[in-house]
């Protein structure tokens, strides 16, 4: 990979490499994750057929549409979007995801292009698409700035990107960092740093920056009595996401 004007943050990177293997693991360090993905799904899923016209009744709702997932991980977003028919490129800076997601997509029956290259690469290669996932990696970049502008880049004229990350306030340091990782430990200790959460102003006035129209935002809030997330018109107090489109 070629990590030339990169804003990958090497510690974080290392974060991740060390917990690769667990991906796929629903009790595992990413149990936060497969517990969250329903939800990150309906709101992806009803934002890509709402801008793109399609309807998510048909078999392959996403055929002819090319997805790029940054911050792939294990697949868990990008195999349920090859099923609906998109072409997708799961891209990841930590090199150890990458074999663990390729072995998992071929058990599945996949055909995923998984890459070990950065955002910026990619869009230095001339790369685009007309949906970028970009969920929960934001927090863990260098330069939120120039990462973005990067995610601009490698959108098609018209095209969407959706990306979440985490508030930052006293209740998120409080749910994601004292709670997550020291109390429920469902994450290891210091995976998140919480100096680097992004206000969804904040992350608004990002995205206008790096020349997308922000067009819409949600919360993903979890109830412990029900044990479930769901969305919220209201609470971005925690975990949130947005929608932005390049402009044509």
């Amino acid at each position: 990979m070629n990590a030339t004007h990169s804003t990958i943050d090497p510690a974080e990177v290392a974060k991740f490499e060390a917990m690769a293997a667990e991906w796929w693991d629903e009790g595992g360090k990413f149990k936060p994750l497969h517990m969250m993905n329903p939800v990150r799904l309906d709101y992806i899923t009803s934002q890509i057929a709402a801008e793109f016209g399609r309807d998510l009744k048909a078999p392959r709702p996403f055929d002819g549409l090319r997805l790029l997932d940054i911050g792939c991980g294990g697949g868990l977003l990008s195999e349920p979007m090859a099923r609906l028919g998109a072409s997708v490129v799961g891209a990841d800076a930590a090199a150890r995801n990458i074999p663990v997601a390729q072995v998992h997509a071929q058990a599945m029956g996949l055909d995923i292009d998984y890459r070990h290259i950065t955002a910026e690469d990619l869009a230095a290669a001339g790369e685009r698409f007309d949906v970028v996932l970009n969920m929960e990696v934001v927090e863990h970049v260098a330069s939120p700035p120039a990462y973005l502008a990067a995610c601009h880049d490698l959108l098609n004229p018209g095209g969407l990107m959706i990306c979440s990350t985490l508030n930052r306030n006293p209740k998120s340091w409080a749910v994601a960092i004292v709670g997550a990782e020291h109390i429920m430990r469902w994450l290891p200790r210091g995976t998140h740093d919480w100096a680097k959460f992004i206000t969804p102003d904040e992350l608004f006035a990002l995205l206008k920056t790096a020349g997308l129209d922000p067009v819409d935002r949600k919360g993903f809030v979890f109830n412990p009595l029900s044990w479930r997330w769901s969305i919220s018109a209201r609470d971005l107090s925690v975990n949130y996401v947005t929608a932005s489109i390049r402009p044509r």
